[in-house]
């Protein structure tokens, strides 16, 4: 906001001109059109990077099984201002632990090791690995305890190190559970699941993916930051003590984020992966399965994690989604595949929730366009202004609906929204489907207060509910 304008009147004239300079209350501008995928994400971008300060996001939206919008906001660098671009490499964080687990699935496929495989199999000197599954490294149902759970540089990050240091300091000590019994997010995990790749491919992890991922999807700009800093053409990362100052961020000294955070890139390239995600287009069906099935514990609860990915439903529908975030930078990866549709949102601050807000918002305007229809829309308004008269058209609800506006319940809608005046937005929301019909929320917001509708539809079109509430 702007800072405030003190006024210093001197006289009677001059104080009736500074009250007649005052503007009167203005409603805020319209929102962009519903089924406008540009309009919508920069507006959600825009107000979330102006809400929490994070310099700058890269946003890649994917709709219908393509790329439908990419755009970059803020700035990459602040000193000098150096405007994002969607070029820039951002790092990605533990959105990298999907790809690790992708290479142990690739190497399940040529034969030469098995999810079931105990590590000891591989690395015979850890704790209890003769007890321990590839499986439960890549679903944290291990014990072992995380070496980095801090999101900030710790002392020891800033010290170079190797994945066999990690492993000797954090993997040769007690668990913290019995392997299987619970969930507990462990980046150790990954490190030893990075180990067992290159000692079974005989190369580098990022040679491996690179040269069995990247490559096939075009993915050109992919970076190891556990190996080399990001360059002055990419984005800098920045991080904030309370509401102070951004400060540019040191990055995690080499061989911290093996296996675990070690990938950045562009939102674009990211976005290609999340495509092969929709399209099954490196692993085999059966491998997919594996690693997007949510795995269950000894006591039958479920983790809502399945190998390197979160599981579960949004609005009913399936979706898979990590977050990252290593020094300077937080990144945010959703993927509905039943749907064709992802969000890939980077950002340059650390301790932010800038990349899962943006995400969150995007995912849930493509979920409406995605079931979207403009004459509900229309009749869902014209209801409201209906309600607001004390009017109501039949013909558009089922018996049941029609049944539910008795006299006196018109009399109580008009009654109570009638003083509210017209409302300034309205902003249709979440789309789901139960009991044969289509769920539709939508957002009323007033001068003085705001409005939540819930519409079920029928498949003829007919409307049997529509309740109104308090917005939360």
């Amino acid at each position: 906001m702007p800072p405030p304008v003190t006024w210093i009147a001197t006289s009677l004239v001059a104080m009736t001109a500074a009250l007649a300079c005052q503007r009167p209350h203005e409603p805020p501008p319209p929102l962009p059109d519903p089924q406008d995928i540009p309009a919508n994400v920069d507006r959600i971008a825009t107000k979330v990077l102006d809400d929490t300060g994070v310099p700058s996001a890269v946003v890649a939206a994917v709709a219908g099984g393509k790329v439908v919008y990419a755009h970059a906001y803020g700035n990459a660098r602040l000193e000098p201002k150096t405007p994002a671009t969607l070029q820039m490499r951002y790092s990605i964080g533990s959105i990298s632990k999907q790809l690790t687990a992708t290479a142990v699935l690739l190497l399940a496929e040529d034969g030469v090791l098995s999810l079931d495989d105990h590590v000891a199999n591989y690395l015979p000197g850890l704790t209890r690995s003769d007890e321990i599954t590839l499986r439960q490294l890549l679903s944290h149902t291990s014990g072992y305890p995380d070496y980095w759970p801090q999101d900030y540089l710790i002392l020891d990050v800033q010290t170079p190190t190797t994945s066999q240091a990690i492993l000797d300091r954090w993997a040769k000590g007690p668990l913290e559970f019995e392997p299987g019994t619970r969930y507990q997010y462990s980046n150790t995990n990954f490190v030893i699941a990075g180990v067992i790749c290159e000692q079974v491919s005989g190369m580098p992890l990022f040679e491996f993916l690179t040269d069995r991922v990247f490559r096939k999807l075009g993915m050109t700009s992919v970076a190891n930051i556990a190996r080399d800093q990001l360059t002055q053409a990419d984005a800098q990362g920045y991080f904030q003590r309370a509401l102070g100052p951004r400060h540019p961020a040191p990055p995690e000294a080499p061989g911290w984020t093996a296996a675990a955070a070690e990938l950045a890139m562009t939102a674009e390239d990211l976005a290609k992966w999340d495509l092969s995600m929709i399209e099954q287009s490196i692993l085999t069906p059966a491998s997919y399965h594996q690693l997007e099935t949510e795995v269950v514990l000894a006591s039958g609860a479920g983790t809502r994690y399945a190998l390197g990915v979160g599981v579960g439903l949004t609005q009913g529908h399936r979706e898979l989604r990590h977050s990252g975030e290593v020094s300077g930078f937080v990144a945010s990866n959703l993927v509905l595949p039943d749907d064709k549709l992802a969000v890939v949102v980077l950002t340059n601050q650390d301790a932010s929730s800038a990349a899962d807000q943006i995400s969150g918002r995007v995912r849930d305007v493509l979920l409406r366009i995605a079931g979207a229809s403009q004459d509900s829309d229309r009749v869902v308004r014209q209801i409201l202004d209906d309600l607001a008269g004390h009017r109501l058209d039949r013909s558009k609800l089922t018996a049941n609906a029609s049944a539910y506006f008795t006299g006196e319940a018109l009399d109580e809608f008009a009654a109570s929204l009638a003083p509210l005046g017209p409302p300034e937005r309205f902003e249709p929301g979440a789309v789901t489907r139960r009991g044969a019909m289509i769920g539709r929320w939508y957002k009323v917001t007033y001068a003085s207060r705001s409005l939540q509708i819930s519409v079920y539809e029928t498949p003829d079109g007919k409307i049997e509910q529509f309740l109104i509430e308090e917005a939360g």
